[in-house]
Order: structure tokens, then sequence, then C-alpha cells
């Protein structure tokens, strides 16, 4: 009761205390009515010393005995302009830099052509996981986009109501089919790390720009450079995206508030820049290069691709394959 008292005399005495505050040279923050606190907890946070303003609860949840938090209104400003901030230069910016790619280098071709010859890639299993991960990663991509940009974007075009059911259909896919994709998380490790270790094959691959820029075909092993590190950004990445998303899914459960508020900031950002990485890849994967949408959707390469891309790998390959038939045999496909 004595703490609602002290609120109430304070929400009453916020007039006075601002003509005190404007007096004194000290003009009120600048606030909007969405992204700002209000002048009335502003003149509260400072009459507290900026403290908690919290009153007592019968109830056995503490926590809602807090009326006023400080470092809520520094989230708010997070939430509604840095990570607003962020996802725009690092989605935009990758989206510009792909068609600028694009625009100056055009589809990167096979130099030798399609020899009419393929070799296994990846294997059913492998696509099957492969497409879980992406599939889910899409539906959790383009929700999380809808919670940071839906009300600029989405909502003046859809209207209120439609703009409500796509954010709460949203949100419920965005939490469920979060499970399938850790799930496909744990196979793609499992699956490929041995094929991702760093070598010092990619730095030589990276000195020469993978190709794209110089020209040439740098060689690789199964996975080259740029494809270890969006398996590393997508597994480790995907991981830390994953647990703090855990957190917020689970409102207090493992951590206090400002373990929930720090979080969602992870969250959030990390799962930006996961965003352009993947723009990235799907690019190169799809409509970026000439033969390797095959890779994972029959699972079988042209041999003329693989050799200019995964030189190292056909190598290997064709190894295996002249030590598990007769040494006098012709090996199909080598030579």
């Amino acid at each position: 009761m004595r703490a609602l008292l002290l609120t109430l005399a304070l929400l009453l005495a916020a007039p006075t205390l601002h003509q005190t505050a404007l007096a004194q040279g000290n003009p009120p923050v600048p606030y909007t009515a969405r992204d700002q606190a209000s002048a009335e907890e502003l003149e509260l946070q400072r009459a507290l010393q900026g403290g908690t303003i919290a009153g007592r609860v019968s109830i056995p949840d503490a926590k809602a005995a807090n009326l006023v938090q400080p470092e809520g209104l520094n989230w708010r400003n997070f939430h509604n302009r840095t990570l607003y901030t962020v996802g725009a230069v690092a989605v935009c910016g990758m989206a510009f830099a792909l068609w600028l790619f694009w625009s100056i280098k055009g589809r990167i071709r096979i130099d030798a052509g399609f020899s009419g010859r393929t070799m296994q890639r990846f294997n059913l299993f492998e696509r099957a996981n492969h497409w879980m991960v992406a599939s889910s990663f899409i539906v959790l991509m383009l929700s999380g986009l809808n919670l940071t940009f839906g009300r600029y974007l989405i909502l003046p075009t859809l209207g209120a109501e439609a703009f409500t059911m796509l954010s709460m259909w949203g949100k419920v896919a965005h939490n469920f089919l979060s499970f399938p994709f850790v799930l496909g998380l744990v196979f793609m490790f499992l699956l490929w790390v041995k094929d991702n270790i760093p070598s010092a094959i990619d730095i030589a691959w990276l000195k020469a720009g993978g190709g794209f820029l110089k020209g040439g075909h740098p060689p690789a092993a199964r996975f080259n450079a740029g494809q270890k590190g969006v398996f590393w950004l997508t597994v480790l990445g995907g991981g830390v995206v994953a647990f703090t998303g855990y957190l917020l899914v689970f409102p207090f459960f493992f951590t206090d508030i400002a373990g929930q508020q720090m979080a969602h900031m992870v969250h959030g950002v990390l799962a930006m820049l996961m965003i352009a990485a993947i723009l990235a890849h799907i690019y190169i994967g799809s409509v970026g290069m000439e033969g390797a949408s095959d890779a994972m959707t029959s699972g079988q390469v042209d041999y003329n691709w693989a050799r200019e891309h995964h030189s190292l790998w056909v190598d290997q390959e064709l190894a295996k394959a002249r030590t598990s038939i007769d040494p006098g045999a012709k090996t199909a496909g080598a030579d």
C-alpha cells in the first residue's frame, strides 16, 4: 500500500518535476509513443535514482511486483532500433551484394561444359536431412523477420486483423519448427563434421577468392572453405540461436529477466547474420552456379562440375572406386 501511495504521489507530482527540470536547464528526453518511455515513467525513474519501482504482491510470482524496470527501456530500444538496423543492413546489404555480383559476373558456368557423366555427391539421407533443416530455417526466417519488420512493412498492407492472424500462426510455426531444425543440425554435424575440418587447402582457396573473382578453380576437397564456413555458422550459430530461443519459449524457467533480455539480443543479432549468410548460400546453390543444384536434388553431379570445383574430392572418390573393384578393370568415369 505504501508503494502504491508513493507511485500515486509521484504521478501527481510529475508535472511539477517536469517544470522543475525545464527551469534547471534539463529538457526532457525526446520520445515517441512507439519506442520511448512515457514522460511519467522517466520522471518516476529520475525520482527513484533509476532504480526498479516495485510493489508487493500476495501471489507466489514475485516478478509481478515490478512496475517499472529501467533495463526494460534498454531492451525496448534494442528491439525497436538496434535490431531493426542490424537486420536491415545485413539482409538488404547481402541482397544488394548478390544482385551486384549477378549483374557483373553473371551465372558461374561449367568451363568444360556438361560431360554427360555423373557421380554421387550426397546420398538420400544426407539430402533429406539437408531439406529438413533448410525448410525449417526458411519458415523460422520468415516468421522471425515478420516479428522484426512486420509492423512496418506488412501491417500497413494487410491491415491489423490479417497481420494479427499471420503473426499468431507465424509464432506457432516459429516455436514448433525449431525442433526439427535442431534435430537436423545434430545429424548434419554427425554426417559432415569430418569433411569440414579446416586445413591449409582452405587458405589457398580463400586467397584465390574461390575462383569467383579471379577466375580459375582452386583445388578443394569435398567441401571448400566457403562451404565449411557455412557449415560451422549453421551448426554453431544455429545451436546458439536455438538455445537462446528456447530460453524465450520457456520464460523465467532457466533465467531471470536480465537473462531473458540478453537471450533475445543474442538471438536476434545472430539470426540476422545467419539469414544474410544463408541468402548467399541459397544463391550459389541455385541460380548462381551452373550444376550446383543437382547436388541436393538428385544427389548426382556432373563429372566436369565436380572436377572443376572439388578436384581433390574427385581424386579421393576415384581412388576409392579403384580399390573396390578388380585392379585390372577400367574404372567408370575415370580419365
